[in-house]
Parts: structure tokens; C-alpha cells; sequence
């Protein structure tokens, strides 16, 4: 339409920025609402259009962004206090992509604190709403991202997914979210959380909106440490090819013995498979290793980076960070350098067992999350639930393959319920064309939140918990206070509390790491010199 000049950019900014005003109040997913900066760049892209100069399939379209990726100008808080006043000077790689692109800024979006603590009521911003319920989950940390999609308060949204936060809050609020193969989206300029496995991704209302975005966002970037050298080709003309003889591999024991899923989830899981045999895909179950093997892995390796990351902050304002941010983080100061190198030379181990398992299928189908809980649920500190249920997104977080979340039903008290499709790294576009073919055999987009302007965010009461001495044995405490003195931190009783909580599970993680390794494994992370080439010294 806007191509066509059936619609204006301008009339299409006004809007959702009129949507916005209205819905956001009751569901928090907006931090900061960039109006101004909106209605300019709508005003450009109307003027290039009526000129002649369609810049593509992004041009004149709003979105919003997490608020982790940088903003010239424009606050970037990690929805957290410690960069309340943190404004960045040029924009993240991802945004100058995406501004070239002629995409309008309607503004920075609710997550959780630094991409992992929440849902947190103790933070600078409350966390973001359930569009399907104000009074349920979203699912973290790329919360406002999916909140906002599901809302109709952009038409999509960037987010990052380090351990399932892309998808976690996709499947709870009933979008397409997808962490692409790692390397694909620059992640430059991008607040960090785990260099090994953060990864950029679309969220949006469709897998063709994603299929639109990554077309768009895949792109090396030297800036970027782990960016990949790919070419992934065209990805939004393949999604109606036949899904015909394509293998499906099932992975029921991740949701049937490795934890406990609602009853809902597994009919819809069911389903789904039922909706991709009828289309033609080949279906069969495959046995991999336990869910909590990966993500032993998985947290040994992204807690210890994000501990490395913020040590320094923490050992001089700890007090302003939230409760769920610290209960989750501080354990890693027990961990030590062999538990992290450990964690690398199995991850290597897994990637390598998972190429015969690509060998006998081109994706691998899981359940995802939902329903959403309540967010009366959620205690105000501690996190041992963090270190006990494994995401469901956490293999392909290890592996760095593509995944996608899908919306694959409802459940009977109306909200979303979701499905995991993931693939060989780098054949995203297979991943998408089964993603598509299963959305357009169901009638799954045709729902909507349905969402009453100018309502208030229904009343949450939440309180912290009184300092108690947790129960933990003498030896184990000692110990867990010598090494967080090591790490130079001065702990309140509250906060002793929440490392006293949460330890001895971060503790139990560590002995799932395999360490009867041969000595030929290798390390995983080496050390590579390259030789720069300097034209200068070439008659030397």
C-alpha cells in the first residue's frame, strides 16, 4: 500500500503513534516513544516515495527496538538504572541498517534488566505486559519487543536472544520470533550480554515479516567479532515452495521427561505435527541428549560472560541493580576458569554430535512455552527457578543454529501457545519455509488481543522479602563468602541473601560438565594471530 501511494508513511506513523498512546499505559512495552524522530522520518519517506524513490519492502514502515541496541541521541538503558543516563553517540549497526532500509523509529521498548533479569517490579520502568492478559507473563527479556508486535504498537521489533529470549516471549505472546544463525545480524553496537551466544533477531506477526527482516539485517560486519562471512540468498521469494518429503525430526523428550510442560502445550505440539504430515513433511522422533545437559553448558558459559562484564559495576553500585538481576548473575563468582573452558570444550562436543543428527533431518521440531504465567507468580527476589527448568531454546542457543518461534494455538483460557522449529546453521531459509507453510495451514494470525484504549495496567502488588538467613550449611556458606570477597564485593544481608539462595543450584550445574575429556579435544576458544596487510611496506 504505501509502495502504491494507497497510504502515507505519515498517515501510518500518526497512527500507531495515536495506538500507542492509547494501549501503551496498560501494558508498559514502551520505555521512551521517539514522536518527534517518528514524524520526521515519516515525512521523508513520504517525500523519496512520492518522488519515485522506493527504497524496498521497509520503507515507511514503523518498528520499535529493544532497548539494548544504541540510538544517536536517544537514551539506551538496558532497562536498567545503572545507564539511566546512558546516551549513545552514533547508532548500532542493526539501526543505520535498518534507517537505510527507510524504517521509522517509533521507539525503545521494556526487556529485561542487561537481557536477563525479570520479570523485575523494582527496576526504573515496570516490566512489559501480556497484550493476551495484562495480568500474565511475557516471556524475557525481548519483553516489550514481543509485547508491542502482539499490541499493534509496531508492526515489528527487533530483539536479542542469548539463552531463548527471542522466542521465550514470542510463543507467550503468540508471535513469529526468530534467532537467526549466529553471525547472520551484526551485533555491533549492541549492549552485550554473552559474546559466545547473544544473537539479533526479528520479531514480528508473520515468518514472512521475519523472512523480510533478515533479507534486510544478514550482512557481514568486521565490527562484529563473531559475524559470519555467509551469503544466505533470497529468503522471502522461497517460502511457498513445497514442504513435501522435507525430515522433521521431533525432539519429544525435551517436553515429555526433561520438563514439565502444560497439557495444553503437548496437544498443540501434537497438532502441529499432524498440520506438517498432512502438508507433506516426514515426521519421526529423535533422542538427543537431556535438556539439562545443554543447559549446564549454556549458563556456564553466558553467566560467567555477563559476570566478567558487569564485576566492576557491581563491586561499585550493586545496589542499582534489581533483585532478579543479581540473584541470577552473582552466582558466577564461584565459578572457576576450568568450569568456563570446560563448559567451551563441550559445547564444541555437542556441535559436532548434532552434524549426524543434520545429516538425517532438515529441521528439528520441539515444543516451545505457554501458557504464559501469572505475574503474581513471579517473587520479587531470588531466581532458583532459573538455575532448575531449562529454556527450551537452549541447543540452539549452544549451537548457534537458526530457530524460529511459532504461535501454534491457545489455550482454553485464551493465550498463547507455542512451537519450536530449528535447523542446520546457515539454512535459515529452511527453517522459514516450514515456519510459513504451517502458519498459512493454520488460522492461528487471525487472532488478535483484543485491547480496550485508555486502560490503565491492571494493579500488581509486589513487596520484597525480608532479610531471613537462608539455610545452607556452614562449609558451603563459608566458602560462598570467601569468593564473593574475592571478587571485591561488599554484600548487604539482602543481598548475601539472594547469592545464599541461588548458589548452591548454580553450584549443582557445574558438576553436570563433563570433564573426562581426551587431551586432543582442544579448548574451543584459541587464540588466532592474522597478519595485517600494510600496502606501505610492501617495497620494504
Amino acid at each position: 500500500m504505501i509502495k502504491g501511494r494507497q497510504i502515507s508513511p505519515v498517515e501510518l506513523v500518526d497512527a500507531y503513534l495515536k495506538r500507542i498512546e492509547a494501549i501503551n499505559p496498560q501494558l508498559d512495552a514502551y520505555i521512551t516513544v521517539t514522536e518527534k524522530l517518528a514524524r520526521d522520518q515519516a515525512r521523508t519517506a513520504e517525500a523519496e516515495i512520492s518522488s519515485g524513490h522506493y527504497r524496498g519492502p521497509l520503507h515507511g514502515i514503523p518498528f520499535a527496538l529493544k532497548d539494548m541496541f544504541d540510538t544517536a541521541g536517544i537514551r539506551t538503558t538496558s532497562h536498567s538504572k545503572v545507564l539511566l543516563e546512558n546516551v549513545p553517540q552514533r547508532d548500532a549497526k542493526v539501526v543505520r541498517q535498518l534507517y537505510q532500509a527507510g524504517a521509522i523509529l517509533l521507539g525503545k521498548l521494556a526487556m529485561h534488566e542487561f537481557a536477563h533479569g525479570g520479570p523485575s517490579f523494582d527496576l526504573p520502568w515496570p516490566p512489559a505486559r501480556n497484550p493476551w492478559n495484562p495480568m500474565h507473563f511475557t516471556g524475557g527479556s525481548s519483553s516489550g519487543s514481543a509485547a508491542a508486535v502482539a499490541a499493534g504498537l509496531a508492526m515489528f521489533a527487533l530483539g536479542s536472544d542469548t539463552g531463548g529470549s527471542i522466542r521465550s516471549p514470542s510463543w507467550l505472546c503468540g508471535i513469529a520470533g526468530l534467532k537467526p544463525s549466529f553471525g547472520l545480524i551484526s551485533r555491533a553496537g549492541t549492549i552485550p550480554f554473552s559474546e559466545s551466544c547473544d544473537h539479533v533477531g526479528p520479531m514480528a506477526w508473520t515468518v514472512e515479516d521475519c523472512a523480510i527482516l533478515l533479507e534486510c539485517l544478514a550482512a557481514y560486519d568486521p565490527q562484529d567479532s563473531g559475524s559470519a562471512r555467509t551469503v544466505l540468498g533470497p529468503l522471502r521469494s522461497g517460502l511457498n515452495q513445497d514442504i513435501r518429503g522435507m525430515r522433521i525430526g521431533v525432539v519429544r523428550h525435551f517436553s515429555e521427561e526433561d520438563i514439565e510442560v502444560s497439557p495444553e502445550l503437548s496437544e498443540a505440539v501434537d497438532s502441529a505435527i499432524r498440520t506438517l504430515q498432512d502438508l507433506g513433511a516426514i515426521v519421526e522422533t529423535v533422542r538427543l541428549r537431556s535438556l539439562h545437559d545443554y543447559y549446564a553448558v549454556r549458563l556456564m558459559l553466558t553467566e560467567s560472560e555477563i559476570y566478567a562484564l558487569h564485576q566492576s559495576s557491581l563491586q561499585e553500585r550493586m545496589g542499582d541493580y534489581g533483585h532478579h538481576f543479581l540473584s541470577r548473575c552473582l552466582p558466577a563468582c564461584l565459578y572457576t576458569s576450568a568450569d568456563y573452558i570446560t563448559a567451551q570444550r563441550q559445547r564444541a562436543i555437542i556441535i559436532n554430535e548434532m552434524r549426524d543428527v543434520y545429516t538425517r533431518h532438515d529441521a528439528l521440531l520441539t515444543a516451545g512455552a505457554g501458557p504464559a504465567p501469572s505475574l503474581l507468580s513471579h517473587k520479587s527476589m531470588g531466581s532458583v527457578d532459573k538455575f532448575l527448568r531449562p529454556g527450551m531454546g537452549t541447543l540452539f542457543s549452544v549451537t548457534g543454529a537458526p530457530a524460529l518461534a511459532l504461535c501454534a494455538g491457545f489455550s482454553k483460557s485464551g493465550l498463547p501457545l507455542g512451537i519450536q522449529l530449528a535447523g542446520r546453521p546457515f539454512e535459515d531459509a529452511t527453517v522459514l519455509r516450514l515456519g510459513h507453510a504451517y502458519e498459512q495451514a493454520t488460522n492461528w494470525r487471525q487472532q488478535r488481543p483484543r485491547l480496550v484504549p485508555g486502560r490503565a495496567a491492571p494493579a500488581i502488588h509486589t513487596t520484597i522479602t525480608e532479610e531471613s538467613r537462608i539455610e545452607v550449611d556452614q562449609c558451603t556458606r563459608n566458602s560462598i563468602e570467601v569468593m564473593a570477597s574475592r571478587a571485591g564485593f561488599k554484600l548487604s544481608p539482602t543481598h548475601l541473601n539472594l547469592l545464599l539462595e541461588t548458589a548452591p543450584y548454580g553450584l549443582e550445574l557445574v558438576k553436570r560438565l563433563n570433564r573426562n575429556l581426551p587431551w586432543d579435544q582442544g579448548q574451543a576458544s584459541v587464540f588466532s594471530l592474522q597478519r595485517e596487510h600494510h600496502p606501505a611496506a610492501e617495497g620494504d
